[in-house]
This record gives structure tokens, sequence and C-alpha cells, in this order.
């Protein structure tokens, strides 16, 4: 793999000027075509809705506090839940890693001097603001209470509910989905550096190209959905209400067909990430490196055929119930071979304890406790009993905040240095990540046990013997919003103030590290030759290495 050296070589040295960051004006970055400054643009955007969402979910774990509630009502409280869903799902879960992490470093990755689609990569930006704009209007207005899902009838007739502009800004924010998603699919099929073949591919990119074919076939069926609750609403079509001859099963079916997906566009490229990082910290090659990319691909593909595992007491075929607990249990598969082949990459390896590991670490363990209950909720004796439960919130949330977005605090803090050029504090790195992984047991764990001694989600009023679990729930809440603030001030920081960070401090072998950081404007000056495969570490090559002076 041609190095950084050689190409400052080839370049009079002046390859790292001017970088992206060099032109400072508002027109310049709100005009740009630079798929670096899109996904930094993106950071901006999804950081604004997850605090949204945080806040409304303070004040649930507040309300929580007492069995009686009283902070707030009962309609408060559902729209609370519904505006925490609805903003973290699709305008930060979806977006934050595909949009952030995968637009800013793709390209790099596959020595391509940008995405294939420059300017349609900035409209999916410009649509993504759009729809959120939406969302935040029908916030202002009085908010929605139908829950993130928009479970029929509860959408489609109830008058007080401002369905209509949150749905709208969903369905606009899935046409930025679908746009992301066909950039990169062609960008890694028509821009791959010379030499650079589809099993010489990180597994990040790989984690990318799958997500992106769910993004592109299953986001126009939420789309469709979203359109059919508008014309009933509206006009009164009978397509979900009885009373008109409509089905409402009909939109479970349709909203799970995308929702399901949906998970491993959220989960699969925090994978991705998780397969650099175990690499990088661990200072050897990927175990299974096929097995781990086919994997990505494995779960894309069996994700779009589990759907129905949601619908076990939804009146469905007692045998339609038996083939999705069957097929449930098979896309665990491939997630195993993940799980196994990172296990097996740490052995033996020159492990550093620097902040994008304990992260890596963090999610491979939250992951693990996700996966196995999502194992329970797969077996339909047990789904029957813990259905719409706080076990189902524990669970959901061990997959996507444990793991999503873990995996994508460990990405950011990996790739921050090629973003800014600077290092962040790695002590309060690692003290950030401690505590993301501890508030995020204390919150979360105790509601498995709640859920399976009955208590059902979306209540806010409950038995007092299960006070002593919501008061462990908020108090982890505390630590874990502490957790996830740290970082936000350390970068911040870092951004001016940190150390230079040189064009490679975690001395990776992926293409992004073999340019500055931050990076020129157009990556590379001369198109890099790949000859190796990926993840070429060696203990003798990393005799000298010393992560924990960084």
């Amino acid at each position: 793999m041609i190095s950084a050296t050689e190409i400052d070589i080839q370049t009079g040295g002046e390859f790292a000027r001017p970088n992206y960051l060099s032109e400072h004006s508002v027109r310049s970055w709100l005009l740009t075509t630079d798929h670096k400054r899109i996904g930094i643009l993106y950071l901006f955007t999804i950081l604004f809705f997850f605090a949204i969402a945080s806040v409304a979910a303070a004040l649930m774990r507040i309300e929580l506090l007492y069995p009686t509630g009283g902070l707030m009502t009962s309609e408060t409280y559902n729209k609370l839940f519904t505006i925490h869903g609805t903003l973290m799902v699709w305008f930060f879960l979806i977006p934050s890693i595909p949009a952030v992490l995968g637009n800013f470093v793709l390209p790099m990755m596959l020595g391509a001097r940008d995405v294939a689609f420059p300017k349609l990569n900035l409209t999916s930006w410009y649509l993504f603001v759009l729809g959120g704009a939406f969302a935040t209007w029908s916030l202002i207005r009085g908010g929605v209470d139908t829950g993130w899902t928009f479970y029929t009838p509860y959408s489609t007739t109830y008058a007080n509910s401002h369905v209509i502009s949150m749905a709208a800004g969903v369905f606009v924010a899935g046409f930025a989905t679908i746009i992301t998603g066909i950039n990169f699919i062609v960008t890694t099929h028509k821009m791959r550096a010379p030499g650079l073949t589809w099993f010489r591919l990180p597994l990040f990119v790989w984690s990318l190209y799958a997500t992106s074919l769910m993004m592109v076939l299953a986001t126009p069926v939420l789309a469709m959905t979203l359109g059919l609750i508008s014309l009933e609403r509206i006009w009164g079509v009978g397509i979900f209400d009885p009373n008109l001859g409509g089905d409402p099963i009909l939109f479970q079916h349709m909203f799970w067909f995308y929702s399901h997906p949906a998970v491993y566009i959220m989960i699969l490229p925090g994978m991705g990430v998780v397969s650099e990082l175990i690499a990088c910290f661990s200072r050897k090659r990927v175990y299974g490196y096929g097995w781990v990319a086919c994997a990505s691909m494995a779960i894309a593909i069996l994700g779009f055929l589990v759907w129905g595992h949601h619908m076990f007491v939804s009146s469905q075929s007692v045998y339609a119930g038996m083939i999705f607990s069957a097929l449930s249990f098979l896309v665990a598969v491939p997630s195993g071979v993940k799980v196994f082949n990172w296990t097996a990459t740490l052995r033996k390896g020159s492990i550093h304890f620097a902040t994008p590991m304990l992260y890596a670490l963090g999610f491979i363990g939250l992951f693990v406790i996700g996966g196995l209950t999502g194992l329970f909720l797969a077996t339909l004796s047990v789904d029957v009993h813990v259905h719409d439960t706080y076990f189902i919130i524990a669970h959901f949330h061990y997959i996507m905040v444990g793991g999503m977005v873990t995996g994508f605090m460990g990405g950011l803090h990996y790739w921050w240095p090629k973003i800014t050029g600077r290092l962040y504090p790695e002590l309060w790195g690692k003290l950030a990540a401690l505590a993301t992984f501890l508030g995020f047991n204390l919150t979360f764990f105790p509601l498995f046990v709640l859920g399976y001694l009955g208590q059902p989600r979306r209540y806010h009023v409950y038995p007092p013997e299960f006070q002593v679990f919501h008061v462990l729930s908020t108090a982890g809440a505390s630590i874990l919003g502490v957790g996830y603030v740290m970082p936000l001030i350390y970068f911040i920081w870092s951004a001016k103030h940190g150390r230079v960070a040189g064009p490679n401090p975690w001395r990776a072998t992926g293409l992004e590290w073999q340019t500055s950081s931050p990076p020129p404007t157009h990556n590379f000056k001369v198109t890099p030759v790949v000859t190796s495969d990926p993840y070429n570490y060696s203990p003798e090559k990393d005799a000298d290495l010393d992560l924990a002076s960084i």
C-alpha cells in the first residue's frame, strides 16, 4: 500500500494544503459538495435532534421516580415517549454512522476523491434538514402521542395528535436515507483505488455497503406506509380502519417489513466500526475476515425475512409465527460469527486500551446481552409473556443504544484526529467510556426485571413494588447523561487546543490514514495504489508503538 511519505515526495511536500477546513464562510459550508464537510453538517444536525430526544427521555425518567407520577398528565407522557422514539430512531440512530462517519471516511477508505454524486450528497442533507423541520414543527404545534411506530388506529383517528406533519418529516428524511444509500453503493462499485479488490475492502466499507442495500430497498416501504396513513387520516380512505373496510394488521406488516431491516440499518455500521477498532488496537488482522464480510451481507438479506416476530400476539397464523421464530434464530448466526471473530482477533493480540478500544469492548458486551435477549423474544412462548413490557424496552436499547450509539462514539473517537487534526485528552475519553458503560447498564438492566415481572411499557403509573427498579434506572440515566456530555466538552476543547495528531496517530493501515489530518479537500493528490490485504499489522512493524503516550 502506498504510504503517506511516498505521496508527500510525489507532491513536493504540499500534500496537506489546503485542507477541507480552510474556508470558514457560511456560504462555503451550505453549498459544499465535499463529502467531509457534509459529514460534519450531518453531525451537528443529528446532535440537535439527539439533544431534544434526550431531554424527553430525562423528563420521562424523572416522572417514573414515583409510582403515582404527578409531574405530567398521561397525554403529555405519551407525547414525550413519542418525541423520544421518533427523533431518536429516524433523526439520530439511522443517520448517525452512515451519514456522519460514512460520509466522512468512506471515500478516503476507498482511495477516492469524493462520493460518486457529490451534489446529490448535499441534497440528502437538505432533505434531512427539511424532514427535521417538519418533525420540529409538529412538536411546536403540540406533538404526537401515537408512539414512534404510528400504530393505527391512534395515528389515523385521534384528532389532537399532529401525525401528518410528523409523518411528513419522517417521509422526507427517508429520501435522504435513500440518496445516501445509492451514493455509497455506486461509490463502492465504481470509485475504488487500483488494487482495492472486494476482499481487500475494510470491514467498515462492507458494513456500509450492506446497510446501503437495506436503505434503498426498505425505506420506500416506510414511505408508502406513512403515505397511506395520511390518505386515511385526511380523506377517510379505508386502508387500515376496519370500519371503512381496512385492516389494521396490514399496517403492522408494512411497518415492520421496513422497521426490522431498519434495526440492522442502525446496528450494522456499528459492527463495521468495531471491526476497525478491534483490528487496530489489538494490532492483528481480523480473524476470518471473509466470514465477517459475508456475515454483513447475510444480516442484510435475512433482515428482510423476520419482521413477523414483532407480531406473535397480533393474531397471525401460528404456523407463520413458527417460521418467523426459526428465521429470527437464524439471523442471529451471522451476528454470532462477528462476535466470535472479534473475540478470536483479540486472542493473543497486543491490546492497547485506548478510548476507541474501550468503546469497542463495551459494544461487544452490550450487544451480546441485547442479542441473547433477542433470542428470548424469538421464542414464541417467552415473547407472549414479555410482549409490550419493559423487557422489550431493555432489549431494544441494549441493541440500539448500547450497541449502535457505543459504536458511533467509538468511531467518532477513532476518527476525531482525522476530522480535526487534533487529539482529545485520553484520560477524559476513558472516563467518558467508563461512565457510558456503567450508566447504561444501571439504566436498562433493571428494565429486564421489570418486564419479566409484567410491567407494561408506555405507562407512567405503576405498582409501588416496582419503584426501586425505576429509581435505579433513573440514577443510571444520570450517569449515562454525564458519559454523553463529557465527549461534547472535550471534543470542542480539543478542536482548538488539542495536541496536533499527525496523519496517523493510531498507526492504522487504512487508506484514510495515508493522508494528512485534516485531509486535503480532495483527499489524495495522487491516487493511492493498494498492494496488500487490509489490516496488515505485524508485531515487528509496531514494536515501537506506544499508544499510551497519546
